[in-house]
């Protein structure tokens, strides 16, 4: 599979395995560091967080790619996202301010 065509959280994960960041791309395979996979509200933050606390040359290096967006949800992972949870998460979003409406 080409990077082109690769997930963004795998390439990412590729790249912390290449810094000798193991934990972390176990992780970030996950989605734990995703835009629209993880669990957490501000995965962006927390990733550059976890690079600098790492603090190797290696990771503080990927910390700067991270910042400077290259591993950033593409815009068709933006759209798989909508297509599934997306139009949900809208529909409950608009049925709840409704029933607070009453």
């Amino acid at each position: 599979m080409s990077e082109k065509s690769m997930h963004t959280k795998d390439l990412l994960a590729a790249e912390l395995n290449k810094a000798g960041l193991g934990n972390m791309a176990v992780l970030a395979a996950q989605g734990y560091y995703h835009d629209y996979l993880s669990p957490l509200a501000t995965p962006c933050l927390q990733l550059a967080a976890d690079l600098a606390q790492a603090g190797t040359p290696a990771a503080l290096a990927l910390r700067e790619r991270h910042l400077n967006g290259e591993f950033d949800a593409s815009k068709e992972e933006g759209e798989e996202w909508f297509r599934n949870h997306g139009k949900h998460a809208l529909m409950s979003d608009r049925l709840d301010r409704k029933r607070k409406a009453r």
